[in-house]
């Protein structure tokens, strides 16, 4: 048999609630709801009500509404009291006018009350989270309680639009450890959002929230978002984190956006990341560290595919699945001679179309544009504009091959003059 719903609630109204036993006698006032974390998120685990002794718990199951419109605690129900070390969270306490994240709709938003709702199970009434609401009638609701009659609030708070959220589309946010709560983030929705959406929602959060969520991501997500954020907040979240952790990060970051990076910060910090980083990473981010920072040699990646002039499609392809930096950001392979002299480009589309026998010199741009290292940026944006390119190859004095630029590396220096 299916869980059926019965009726709604919202905390507001709850709160406050007169409890009894079975014999009418009042038990107390319902002062909270607890809610499971983890495997149980979402779930009711029970009714905190106040008595003169403090508060206790008893488990939601025991608990029944009854047509007066107070909760009757059913017969041998079991009572726990509240010692402060539950893994519980509160819903009036720990949720109620607080910052959340809406992982559906990728932003910030505030707590204005809670939506429950209760099923009824072969005579056993089940009481569940179904959503948060962040809108006006929630609003409404809270300013008014007490001021009217309960059915009265209701009925008045109908009249104002109801702004949601699912609870499976929540994302809380630790921000206290010592709290005496401590909240389970379940953070397997923000690894899913877009770096720029993540970047977003940190923005709109304050220090200790911005925290709480950035440490939970991993290290390969944690990069790639904060490559997103603003300079300034940058700054603010790798003040935050110790250096090991930090080299962590930074190694999976672009090595160009890497370097930017930790040329903002004093030469102390910035040593301290790099002395922790693994010895290939810290020398790619040392190199490009030398170059001034509004030149194309400090706006490449040393990171890009490159095959002898004299290969073919089949070797070509081999390089690209041995290709260990980011695959996302491959447009164009690159033919060399000698010492690592460019002389070609083939894009991944004439790659793809050519049979793999194929020698690359075949299939090679007509003519190859490319900049120096010590060209200035605006110069670098002039040439993405005028050659509707895909990527800028960047070489040194010899005409050797020593990085690319790529279009995201444009498009930041474009919005950092804005």
């Amino acid at each position: 048999m299916r869980d059926r719903p019965t009726f709604p609630s919202s905390l507001t109204s709850l709160i406050g609630t007169p409890i009894t036993d079975v014999r009418g006698q009042l038990r107390g006032k319902l002062k909270d709801i607890a809610v499971g974390t983890g495997t149980e998120a979402g779930v009711v685990m029970g009714i905190v009500f106040r008595t003169r002794q403090g508060s206790q718990l008893v488990p939601a199951r025991d608990v029944l509404p009854t047509p007066g419109g107070t909760l009757e605690i059913r017969e041998g129900a079991h009572f726990q009291e509240l010692r402060g070390d539950e893994t519980f969270i509160f819903l009036r306490q720990d949720l109620l006018d607080r910052q959340i994240i809406d992982v559906h709709g990728r932003k910030v938003v505030r707590v204005n009350d809670v939506d429950l709702q209760w099923f009824s199970h072969e005579h056993v009434h089940d009481l569940r989270v179904r959503e948060v609401e962040v809108g006006l009638r929630g609003a409404v609701r809270r300013i008014l309680q007490g001021t009217l009659p309960r059915a009265s609030l209701d009925a008045f708070s109908r009249h104002f639009p109801a702004r949601v959220i699912p609870w499976e589309f929540v994302d809380m946010i630790e921000v206290d450890p010592a709290r005496r709560v401590k909240l389970n983030i379940e953070h397997k929705h923000l690894a899913q959002m877009h770096p720029s959406d993540l970047a977003d929602i940190l923005e709109d959060l304050p220090p200790a929230e911005r925290r709480a969520i950035f440490t939970t991501l991993d290290e390969e997500v944690a990069a790639e978002t904060l490559e997103e954020v603003e300079p300034k907040l940058q700054k603010s979240l790798v003040a935050s984190l110790d250096s090991e952790t930090m080299a962590g990060i930074v190694e999976e970051m672009d090595p160009s956006a890497a370097a930017d990076l930790l040329a903002e910060l004093s030469d102390e910090r910035s040593e301290a990341i790099l002395e922790e980083m693994d010895p290939e990473e810290r020398q790619e981010v040392e190199e490009l560290l030398e170059f001034r920072e509004d030149s194309a040699a400090g706006r490449m990646t040393p990171e890009f595919v490159a095959v002898s002039r004299e290969a073919t499609v089949a070797d070509a392809v081999a390089a690209l699945r041995a290709f260990e930096g980011d695959p996302e950001n491959v447009t164009e392979v690159y033919l060399v001679e000698g010492p690592g002299v460019l002389k070609g480009v083939v894009s991944l589309a004439r790659l793809v179309l050519a049979q793999p026998s194929t020698r690359l010199a075949v299939l090679t741009e007509p003519r190859v544009i490319s900049c120096p290292a010590d060209a200035h940026q605006q110069e670098v944006a002039e040439l993405f504009d005028k050659y509707n390119l895909r990527a800028l190859p960047v070489v040194g004095g010899n005409g050797k091959l020593v990085g690319v630029v790529q279009p995201d590396h444009v498009i930041a220096f474009l919005r950092e003059g804005r």
